[in-house]
């Protein structure tokens, strides 16, 4: 089984390709292990996912026929801009934005912004804004009078999941399950972030409270590396909602998560709304 050409890990995905079979089939490594990548994660880095076979696999390359596919689906109005190899269905308006490939449906509108390799479902309006997350929305500030790419940027993104227990979870980046880290790519950044955090109870055989009850968490603070200052206060809640929880937590070396906390025998879906304020020096 032949390796495949190093392939780095893509934007918030623990795995990545790691060789192909005789027939096709790509078998993925988290960087020890050897792994069947899901459908998300298939498709991800390009491939082509088989539902019935729960297989990845990967196709003939044409390069004519990729680059006429790229200019079918991608929309560019301005000069300089540029979308990689594996991009589609994007929209670009301005001038100097690169996006990165291996994403979809995404949208620039400004000069000199950029969407990072396999961020799917994002926007950046502004100059000097990156996008690192899927289904970010981003605000680039300039980047200290044109110094870099998200040295200056404001931005949301939205996480969800649920929770049957009283055990910290992390919550998917955009409702993606094969995501749960929020990707920072400079050790020398600093966020600042308002979190808005809605747990609905929806089931469950714990005896005290009842369906629909509910809370609403905000959490605000600091990170820098793997340090954070935070502080939760609850903005609304009715029942039974003791031990309920939400919190920006860190897993590995400085993967940053958001955790939410419930209760034991309870049923409880999460959505959170975090704003993001960052610096990168």
């Amino acid at each position: 089984m032949p390796k495949v050409r190093e392939i780095p890990f893509l934007t918030g995905y623990t795995v990545k390709p790691a060789s192909i079979s005789a027939i096709g089939t790509v078998t993925f490594t988290d960087g020890t292990n050897q792994i069947t990548p899901n459908q998300l994660q298939c498709e991800a880095y390009g491939y082509t996912y088989n539902k019935v076979t729960g297989t990845c696999s990967t196709f003939r390359y044409n390069t004519n026929l990729n680059r006429a596919f790229a200019n079918e689906n991608n929309k560019t109005f301005g000069s300089n801009n540029s979308t990689e190899t594996g991009t589609n269905n994007t929209l670009v308006m301005g001038e100097s934005n690169t996006v990165r490939g291996f994403s979809r449906n995404n949208i620039i509108v400004g000069s000199n912004n950029e969407i990072a390799n396999g961020v799917n479902y994002a926007s950046v309006f502004g100059t000097y804004g990156i996008a690192e997350r899927e289904g970010e929305v981003v605000f680039g500030g300039g980047g200290f009078s044109n110094s870099g790419i998200g040295k200056s940027q404001s931005s949301t993104i939205s996480l969800s999941g649920t929770t049957t227990n009283a055990t910290a979870t992390s919550l998917f980046v955009n409702g993606n399950s094969a995501t749960t880290i929020i990707a920072r790519s400079s050790t020398s950044s600093f966020q600042g972030f308002e979190a808005t955090a809605l747990g609905v109870r929806t089931g469950g055989s714990a005896a005290s409270g009842n369906v629909n009850d509910r809370i609403c968490i905000r959490v605000t603070g600091m990170v820098f590396l793997k340090a954070v200052n935070q502080s939760s206060t609850d903005l609304g809640k009715f029942g039974t909602t003791g031990g309920w929880a939400s919190e920006i937590a860190f897993s590995g070396t400085n993967d940053m998560l958001f955790q939410v906390t419930g209760a034991a025998n309870m049923n409880i879906s999460w959505s959170v709304t975090l704003n993001l304020y960052e610096i990168k020096i």
